[in-house]
Parts: structure tokens; sequence; C-alpha cells
């Protein structure tokens, strides 16, 4: 019997990451046999579905490196395609199946509607119209999903979240146990707790939107027209919790790293990574760039981001299994890859969510540690000064963020001390909020990087 790994959300990252790795496994030739069926919980997800269903699943990934080499594969491992309806019917239907023995999914991190504290943001517009019976989450999407495996098979499910969320399979558990409560899930809120196991994973690849030319590229280089080709850099990296319920692929052929935790390289890319993608995306939109590698060939910038990771987050997270600063390093020449024209626009989408999940922890931690931490209060600085330009209309993008509430930035703004309900945000800085001395902080940050700004023009 064939294995399905069932995946919720198709984004380039996801058949960048997931889907290539399994892609390589099939030609292992293992035992037993996984291949992927995809859909979406989301109407724009449907033409990207139907695009790759004309295909028959199959789509090319070109690789490039900082040198500039082109690589391009025909990817393979998506077999079943789950055409978007709005009563998600298709991904019930799979869901249900005994063969399907993983339910995966990418949601991006603000997906999991949870606040500082981790805990499910019950006010949350979706959520609420979730618990009347829409379903526009990943929450609503699985209780119905699994309702329907208990009536059909009863067989037990591995969910696994594959987002930038840390220790994203116990946080989205969480999340979907205070859903299944609210919802008054009784039944099946038990059977989750039996039936079900969500990993923590660390997934690494940085998977720009596919430009305008791609397809061209992908022609000349294939001869396989590809509506829906996908780019990628060369350096790939996943690391999963070995916590699998009812079996899995065999990844550790094909360079998958299963671990009893994935803590030291979850908090090293999170941190590290992730926090200096944005903060470089914030300050090249404030200059006027557009690209990522162009951020970090500007000297000053590249400077913020090196000074947050090595004044505040190495300090933070040593002792580590990994050689932070040469981490740190690898990290800065990837985004300096010019080849990838990874945009500041995608990179700082979705901002609300990362600032408490990507920035907040070093911040009070280098407060515990009775530190000041000047280097990494720029990058919060970085954000309220792009929120600024955002609302005065400044930002040369249309910028994308799912849980921003746009009547309460804007009021942020007309307050007679806007950096101060800003640093007073419980959601975005925990319990660090509202204290004098960060106030401080952050008012001090602001002012610098607007001379900053001035000096750049």
């Amino acid at each position: 019997m064939t294995n399905i790994w069932m995946h919720i959300g198709i984004g380039s990252f996801q058949r960048a990451h997931q889907a290539w790795y399994l892609h390589r496994l099939l030609q292992e030739n293992t035992k037993e046999k996984w291949v992927v069926a995809v859909g979406g919980i989301r109407n724009d997800t449907a033409p990207i579905l139907e695009k790759l269903a004309k295909q028959n699943g199959k789509y090319i990934l070109e690789t490039i490196t900082p040198k500039g080499d082109h690589y391009y594969e025909k990817v393979t491992s998506i077999q079943k395609i789950l055409l978007y309806d709005d009563k998600i019917q298709s991904l019930i239907e799979q869901g249900v199946k005994p063969e399907t023995k993983i339910i995966a999914f990418t949601v991006t991190e603000g997906g999991y509607y949870l606040d500082t504290n981790h805990k499910l943001d019950k006010n949350s517009k979706d959520i609420q119209a979730e618990l009347q019976g829409t379903i526009c989450t990943i929450y609503g999407a699985l209780k119905a999903i699994l309702k329907e495996r208990i009536k059909h098979n009863n067989q037990p499910v591995t969910l696994l979240s594959c987002d930038n969320l840390r220790y994203n399979g116990e946080r989205f558990r969480n999340g979907f146990i205070e859903f299944l409560q609210l919802s008054y899930e009784d039944q099946l809120l038990e059977w989750v707790k039996k039936y079900t196991t969500s990993p923590n994973t660390m997934v690494d690849r940085i998977t720009p939107r596919p430009p305008l030319d791609l397809p061209e590229r992908v022609y000349k280089a294939t001869q396989f027209k590809d509506a829906v080709p996908v780019m990628a850099e060369s350096f790939i990296q996943w690391v999963i919790e070995d916590n699998f319920i009812d079996g899995r692929p065999e990844l550790e052929k094909v360079g998958v790293e299963m671990v009893k935790s994935v803590d030291p390289w979850e908090e090293a890319k999170i941190r590290i990574l992730n926090s200096s993608h944005s903060c470089v995306a914030w300050a090249g939109t404030l200059i006027g760039l557009s690209f990522i590698h162009e951020d970090v060939t500007n000297a000053n910038i590249k400077k913020m981001a090196w000074n947050y990771i090595t004044d505040d987050v190495i300090p933070c997270l040593t002792p580590s299994p990994l050689d932070l600063a040469k981490y740190r390093d690898v990290v800065l020449d990837r985004f300096s890859n010019p080849y990838i024209k990874d945009t500041n626009q995608r990179v700082a989408a979705d901002s609300f969510s990362k600032i408490p999940g990507f920035i907040t922890p070093t911040l009070i931690e280098c407060y515990e540690q009775g530190k000041t931490p000047k280097a990494t209060a720029i990058l919060p600085a970085l954000f309220f000064i792009f929120i600024e330009a955002y609302v005065q209309g400044l930002i040369p993008y249309q910028y994308q963020d799912g849980i921003m509430d746009q009547d309460a930035v804007r009021k942020i703004f007309k307050s007679n001390d806007p950096v101060k309900i800003y640093a007073s945000d419980q959601m975005l800085f925990g319990k660090i909020a509202g204290k004098s001395y960060f106030i401080n902080l952050i008012r001090d940050s602001v002012n610098y990087l607007k001379k900053w700004k001035n000096c750049c023009r």
C-alpha cells in the first residue's frame, strides 16, 4: 500500500522543501512508498491547485547557488491534488483514509492565532467565525477532518507543523486543544490526545516568490512548460523530532535530521536567521531598497544584523551544540545571494506575528541576565518606523499581515505618544511591555534610527 502524506498549504516553500525531500526519497526505492496529497483551506489556493492538477502534480524546482549556478529538477512527489472547495470536502475525503498517516501543514506564523503567552487568541475574528461553523483556520479544518476520520477508520495520525514557529508542534497542539475545548468537542479532544502526535520541527530554505520570468527560464532549461515552477536557494535543512504515531518516511536517507529534541537548531534558526531576515527587510525598505541581497550589501544594515546576533543572541544561546558564530556568517552569506532576488516585501510580510515569536524572547532574556538589549531593540524600533511609514502611505509595496488590526495601528500614530503605546503592547512584548526602561530603550532606538534613515537618503 502507498502511504499518503497529506499537506495543507500549497505555497512555494512547501514545494521547495518538504515535497522536494519526499521526491528524493521516492528515488531511493525504499521498502515503503510515500507520496504527497496536497490541498488548501483558503480560496487563494484554488488557482495553483488547478494548474498543478493539469500537470499531474509535477513541477520544476530551480535552485541557485551563491555563485550563480542554476540547477533544475522535476519534482514528482505530489501525486494527488485536492482541489479547493469552501467545505474542504476533498481534504476531508483524503484525511479519513487509513493510508493517510501524516497530515502536515504550512499556514505561516500568524496562522496559529497565538498570543505572546502562546495561548489561542480567542478574540480573533477568524477563531470566532470558526466557532460558528466557518472553516478558515487550520484548527477548524482539522476538526472537520478528524471528526470524519473517527467515524470511518479511527486510525491514529501524526499532525505535523512545518512553519517557522518556535516549538511549532507543541504550540500548535496546545492551540488545537484550546480550540476543541471552546468548541465543546469533548469526544474529539480525547481522541486527539490519545491517537495523534505533533512533533516539533525546524525547517529552513530561502524560497522567494517565483519571479515572472521563471517559467521562461524553466522552459529554456528543461523544455517543460511549467505554469507553477518554484525557485529556492541551494541551502536546505530539516530537523524533526522523531515522534510519529503511525509510521513515517525514512527521511534520514535524504538528509533530514531526526532527533530527540529540535531545540538547539530551532532557537538558532529563529533568532539568528528569521529575526535578522526581518531586520534587513525593514531597514532596506526604509532606505528605498527592494531586495534582501541589496540590504546586506549596505554595510550599515549588515552591521545592525551582525551586532544583534553577536551582542545579544549568541550570549543568550550559549552554550549550544552549534557553532553559532559560524552559523551567523553562513546566514548573512546566504542573504547576500544576488541570484535569488528575494524581496523585502515577502520577508517583511506578517511581521506582527514575528516580533513576539522571533525577537521578544531575546529582549526578555537579556534583561533577565542583567543586560540592556541595545542591539536587539533596534529590530522592534525598525518595525515601528516601518509601520509608521506604512500608515503614512510611504511603503513602496503592498504590506500584507494576516493578524494586523488596521484601525488599532492607525490609532497608535494618532496618539500623543505612539512609541509608548507600541512598547506597551503585551501581544508584542509580553512581560516587558509597558515597563519604563523598555519604553525608553525603544524611544532611544527609534530616535537613533530616524537620524540614520535620514543620513542614508
